[in-house]
Formats: structure tokens, C-alpha cells, sequence
């Protein structure tokens, strides 16, 4: 992340990489906003694994037995979704199961060869997402990093819209 992360900061938009426990994406919630504001005005996000625990965070999704509790955040910024599994598609639904209790604007980036989300299923699945956008990159994977400085630009004009809101 430290790429995208510098390539923030270079945009003006304060940024930082966190540290998230490899298990289960609901059960890596706590952790995830354990290391961001609780305060308004704050975008979340992150790459694949980092991005879905960010969503879950939005829609204030939570591991069975804890309260649900929701943020003031701002919006939210996902670089390759991660849909399913590669192969998997199947699995889709049970990952945007929350995309409905996303109440802020959001910006999703993805190849469009992206094993982890099937362009169709992706572009399918967006209106369950209110306020989302979706910007795609043909031919590219899992990994954004040959559009990396357009997608900066577009991260960039998204968290404008959300200062001027």
C-alpha cells in the first residue's frame, strides 16, 4: 500500500496503511477501525481484503454477539473488490450481502480482468451499492498499479466531491 499511499499524500489527501489480521474479513472489522478516526469527514478504503473490511466497517456489519455500531465516515474508496474467490463466482452474493447498508458515496476501481470479480457480476451488483461508482480499466487484474496515477486522479476527485458536499 505504501504506493497508494504516497501517491495520496501527494494529492493532499492525508493517508495511512494499516495493519489488518489475516482471517476472516468480518473478523478483521475491529482491528481495521480500531486504527482509524471516529470522526467525520473520514474516507476509508483499501485493496482487495483491506477494501471489503472497509465496506463491512461502513455498513457497520459485525461477528456474531457484538453490537453494531455505525460511523461518521465520509466515503469509501475499494481498489479491486474482491467479489469471490478466483473461480468461485458463486460465492458473490455472500460478499455484497452488506453493500445495501453502505450509506455514504462510493468509489470502487477494478480491472476488468480481475479474477477475484467478474466484470459482470461487478457491474450487476453496483445498484445495491447507493452512491456507488464504479470505474473499470480494461485488461487489468487484481492489481491497479500500471493505472496507478489515474487512478490517484480519479481517488483524488472523488474525495473533493465529499469535501464540497
Amino acid at each position: 500500500m505504501r504506493p497508494w499511499v504516497d501517491g495520496l499524500l501527494a494529492h493532499g489527501i492525508e493517508a495511512h496503511a494499516l495493519e489488518l489480521p489475516k482471517r476472516k474479513a468480518e473478523d478483521a472489522v475491529a482491528a481495521y477501525e480500531a486504527q482509524v478516526p471516529d470522526e467525520p469527514g473520514v474516507v476509508i478504503g483499501g485493496h482487495s481484503f483491506g477494501g471489503r473490511v472497509a465496506s463491512l466497517a461502513v455498513a457497520g456489519v459485525r461477528i456474531a454477539g457484538a453490537a453494531t455500531r455505525r460511523h461518521p465516515y465520509a466515503g469509501l474508496v475499494c481498489l479491486s473488490y474482491p467479489m469471490h474467490p478466483p473461480g468461485k463466482p458463486e460465492n458473490a452474493a455472500a460478499r455484497i450481502a452488506h453493500w445495501p447498508m453502505i450509506d455514504v458515496p462510493a468509489l470502487l476501481l477494478s480491472g476488468t480482468s480481475d479474477p477475484f470479480a467478474r466484470i459482470e457480476l461487478l457491474r450487476a451488483a453496483m445498484p445495491a451499492l447507493r452512491g456507488g461508482t464504479l470505474v473499470t480499466y480494461p485488461g487489468l487484474g487484481h492489481g491497479l498499479k500500471p493505472v496507478q496515477a489515474a487512478a490517484l486522479d480519479r481517488i483524488a476527485a472523488f474525495v473533493a466531491t465529499l469535501e464540497r458536499a
